[in-house]
């Protein structure tokens, strides 16, 4: 029974959140509230929710303040370059504009965090999405898959969790696997440019009017309208922004794709770019290798583990502020801009552990996970590798990653060891369902991602879904033909 309530209850909250009926944080409190009465132990709802916030509130801390930190470095202008030589590659071109944002957050993601990464990459390219009128779930989608990819890294967490969980060593799994996961770094670089074709061919041949210009003041970008090409000629090349000029593609709601669920279309130009400003008053361009320094500091401390990272970034966000905004009204006013992305975080996150909290408090994540290993047919004993990596999909989705590598893996692990199959092939197949995982809503990092780019939820859900599993199995593939799983 608590395994068809499990699964009955995951099924409703995302049909819920994908038709849009419930916002997320409606769905992440209510579905689970109602299903633990249904379960027959509403009476302990209060106790599921409280151990569910305590296990997730450490994270919420390390999100607000490393949104309150990168938000910062966005003021000051710490990747103002690295915006700028985005625009010089991507030269308006939706092609390169999707496979520059895969980039992007596949490098971001060598830090191992996920906020942080979507954090850094949204505020790069969201300003281009925009203003070409480009899809924005093609950005969050791309961008979870690479960054899905690269979580990978023995300081991301899942390899760790891993190694830890069948007492190995983190090299051990990692090393051997990453000719499979460059593979699946290629299948994500690959989407990202048949992705980039679909949207070039709908919004027709784009331009920058000046290229020089990006280094001094806004890209003022140039484009046809949405549907132009419609007669199969080549577009027709018009102004669409910049100074004066009509956007001609900013309200794309109606192109028929699926598009961006981007209620803001009509948002002032100037506000879109303003992130590029190189007049606007909260740059510190004197300061500009002080806080280079100090984010490259924040990201080694991380990786080595000198500190809790929630503690890192709160010294981080503590310390950028004081130094560049010394004036305490200037510390408000940054703290004040950056207010709406940390409470829509944060909040998620803290509805996130009423769901999480009754999953695991009533027992569903343990009788779901049972009940899909004993489902696995005994003559697929000695493939067990390759079972894993298949149940590392929805595994992974529809449960944290201390859940699957604590509570599930160590009972794959030992059906694999009773036919032949050794712990460092079953740890290895466990990384598989990462890009899918990264899409999770119980991934407190996807909140981050939807919220900066302004996507509804569901529209993210739906889209990237597909792409993030065929990925998987992409790399699952690989990995067999490698004989690494």
């Amino acid at each position: 029974m608590l395994t068809i309530l499990g699964f009955a209850m995951i099924a409703t909250f995302l049909v819920l959140i994908m038709t849009k009926k419930m916002s997320p944080i409606a769905a992440l409190v209510l579905i689970p509230a109602l299903f633990c009465v249904a379960v027959g132990k509403g009476a302990h709802l209060g106790d599921y929710v409280i151990d569910g916030v305590s296990s997730l509130a450490p994270t919420a801390a390390m999100l607000m303040f490393a949104i309150v930190y990168f938000g910062v470095m966005i003021d000051v202008g710490l990747f103002d370059p690295v915006v700028r030589g985005i625009l010089r590659f991507c030269k308006a071109d939706p092609m390169r504009v999707v496979v520059g944002t895969a980039v992007l957050a596949a490098i971001v993601s060598l830090d191992g965090d996920g906020s942080t990464t979507f954090m850094i990459t949204v505020s790069a390219m969201y300003p281009l999405y925009k203003r070409l009128g480009m899809s924005l779930v093609v950005m969050t989608g791309v961008a979870a898959m690479a960054n899905g990819v690269m979580n990978t890294v023995p300081w991301g967490g899942p390899t760790a969790r891993a190694a830890t969980a069948l007492k190995l060593d983190a090299a051990d799994i990692f090393v051997p696997v990453i000719p499979a996961l460059l593979v699946g770094l290629l299948g994500v670089l690959g989407l990202a440019y048949v992705l980039g074709l679909r949207e070039r061919r709908r919004l027709g041949a784009l331009r920058l009017a000046d290229e020089e210009s990006v280094e001094t003041k806004e890209a003022v970008l140039v484009g046809a309208g949405a549907g132009a090409g419609a007669g199969g000629g080549r577009p027709e090349k018009r102004p669409v922004g910049g100074a004066g000029g009509t956007d001609a593609v900013d309200g794309d709601e109606n192109d028929g794709d699926e598009n961006d669920g981007d209620e803001n279309d009509r948002d002032d130009d100037g506000d879109l770019l303003k992130g590029l400003d190189p007049n606007r008053p909260t740059l510190r361009p004197r300061l500009y290798w002080f806080n280079a320094l100090l984010t490259g500091t924040l990201i080694t401390a991380m990786i080595l583990e000198l500190l809790p990272i929630p503690v890192l970034f709160l010294l981080g966000a503590a310390l950028a502020l004081s130094v560049n905004y010394p004036r305490l009204p200037d510390q408000k006013a940054r703290i004040a801009a950056h207010a709406d992305n940390v409470l829509n975080v944060s909040g998620m996150v803290f509805a996130a552990a009423v769901f999480t909290g009754v999953l695991q408090g009533t027992g569903m994540v343990d009788s779901m996970a049972g009940w899909l290993v004993d489902t696995v047919p005994e003559g697929l004993g000695p493939h067990m590798a390759l079972v894993t990596g298949v149940l590392s999909l929805p595994l992974t989705y529809f449960m944290s990653n201390d859940g699957f590598y604590f509570g599930v893996l160590p009972v794959l692990a030992e059906a694999g060891a009773a036919h032949g199959v050794t712990p460092l092939e079953m740890a290895r197949a466990s990384l598989v369902g990462q890009p899918l995982h990264m899409s999770s809503p119980l991934v407190p990092a996807v909140y981050v991602l939807v919220g900066m780019a302004r996507v509804e939820f569901g529209d993210h859900t739906r889209f990237v879904v597909k792409w993030a599993a065929l990925t998987c199995l992409l790399i699952l593939a690989a990995g067999m033909l490698f004989g690494t799983i």
